[in-house]
């Protein structure tokens, strides 16, 4: 009788085990070893793997090598400590070993009943966050994959506040009421429009509110615009502010919005994604300032928090609203416990749920509380050193408040026009993150073609940033020539 297939043997899987997490512990100690951003051109990658999967199963040594010698050659490497553009999103042991079980496990945290450990885990490690944070214990909170997930759902929070709209039962067309209104910064995360899209309010649904010289929202224009709406037959029902531009990671002022909002009855969400964490670190409390006053908020342990991605945090003050939302239990998923405990499918798109949780809380008691100050201190004083830097260089010049550890900063030749410089920035930009040495994102803000710097990654020292700077400086020259 032929041997059934199944999983494989216990041995070789301790065998193969125990060699990737000596490959793991081999890829970060030698990262730096590594080009931070790959030389591969466009689908080289895909041209050297095959068209289709094989008919035979094939040794995992043979899958693993390939993986090695074929896929790991196209991968950029966001564990790098020269690894400064975007928001980065470093992970840890701890974190790694949470993925690990979790996919061993295999558990689906939809229902309670089915694994009961994955929905009251997840309810202690999210009051865990938000009480490190100090946020109002008002906040409920659930874990999704990321923030464009986290602010949809808030989107669609807000507009089940809306008692004279039927949208759960008719959509926005069947209700035959006037067109709902959104609101946000000019410098708001693409995912508002993109949650705005999903929900069916289109992109005339969001309206961008204009910034002051800090890249601020400006409440006065804010207000200016709901009182225009309203006067024109909409129906203003959402602010979405952002504490932590992607752009500058600037800071809308949530104390004023809120008052707005309050007045207009507006639900208000904000996006603290990236720089809410810093509100731990002694003196930056002020982060989250007016929060309290809003409506929901999310913040992403996978940024700035060395949770591996994904992880991302969202509260609301209204949880019944959002099982009002999402809630549809069909008879095959109603349970005997219903009435006690809290199903988490209920409050959101999912259905399966993964264990993030279980991650996030290894990450969290790993390191505590004095554990993440210690190293955001550390982050913060470098994004300061390099805003020093790159001010008494006359051949540079920051082009946005620093306000923790984003710089954004432009190369400045003399005798230029500001066309030029954007072609000049944009050339030196590409021929630093061409040289693999390091990685840098840029933005444009006010016209100018702008690089940015991000500190942000758990293995970024000193000599790392000193580093990032002399490579700017030679390829500056270079690009001069």
């Amino acid at each position: 009788m032929k041997n059934r297939i199944t999983d494989m043997p216990s041995e070789e899987f301790k065998k193969q085990g125990n060699e990737i997490i000596e490959w793991v512990d081999n890829y970060l100690s030698g990262i730096e070893k590594l080009r931070v951003v790959p030389d591969v051109q466009p689908g080289e990658i895909k041209k050297n793997l095959p068209n289709s999967m094989p008919d035979k199963g094939e040794s995992f040594d043979r899958i693993f090598s390939d993986f090695q010698e074929k896929i790991l050659p196209g991968i950029t490497h966001w564990q790098h400590p020269n690894f400064m553009a975007y928001f980065n999103s470093t992970s840890t042991a701890p974190g790694i070993f949470g993925e690990l079980i979790s996919s061993a496990l295999n558990a689906n945290g939809m229902l309670w009943k089915s694994s009961p450990a994955i929905s009251e885990l997840e309810r202690v490690t999210v009051n865990w966050f938000r009480d490190s944070v100090e946020l109002h214990k008002d906040f409920w909170g659930i874990i999704y994959d990321t923030a464009s997930i986290s602010t949809m759902h808030a989107i669609a929070n807000a507009k089940e506040k809306i008692k004279e709209y039927a949208i759960r039962e008719k959509g926005l067309v069947g209700s035959g009421v006037p067109p709902l209104r959104l609101y946000t910064s000019e410098f708001a995360h693409s995912s508002v429009e993109k949650g705005a899209l999903t929900l069916g309010l289109g992109l005339e649904g969001t309206r961008k509110i204009a910034t002051n010289e800090k890249f601020q929202m400006i409440p006065a224009e804010l207000e200016k615009a709901i009182q225009a709406d309203i006067n024109a037959g909409y129906k203003p029902f959402c602010v979405v502010a952002t504490i932590g531009t992607t752009s500058v990671t600037s800071i809308d002022p949530v104390i004023e919005i809120a008052k707005i909002c309050n007045k207009y009855d507006l639900w208000l969400h904000v996006d603290a994604a990236h720089a809410g964490v810093i509100a731990m670190v002694p003196g930056y409390e002020y982060i989250l300032e007016g929060v309290d006053d809003a409506d929901s908020i999310v913040i992403n342990p996978h940024k700035w928090g060395f949770v591996p991605m994904d992880c991302s945090l969202f509260y609301t003050k209204q949880p019944e609203l959002l099982k009002k939302a999402f809630s549809v239990v069909p008879e095959y998923l109603k349970t005997k416990e219903d009435s006690e405990v809290e199903n988490l499918m209920d409050y959101g798109v999912q259905l399966g749920r993964r264990f993030r949780a279980l991650k996030l809380w290894f990450v969290l008691r790993f390191y505590g509380k004095e554990g993440y100050i210690e190293i955001y201190k550390e982050h913060l004083r470098l994004g300061k050193l390099f805003e020093k830097i790159v001010s008494e260089d006359n051949r540079f010049e920051l082009v946005a408040p620093v306000t923790l550890s984003t710089i954004c900063f432009r190369g400045k030749p003399a005798g230029m026009s500001e066309e030029e410089l954007n072609t000049f920035n944009e050339g030196m930009i590409n021929s630093i993150n061409d040289s693999g040495e390091l990685f840098l994102s840029h933005t444009k803000l006010n016209g100018k073609y702008v690089l940015r710097l991000v500190i942000s990654g758990i293995r970024t020292e000193e000599k790392h940033v000193r580093n990032a700077w002399q490579v700017i400086k030679n390829n500056y020259e270079s690009t001069l020539k």
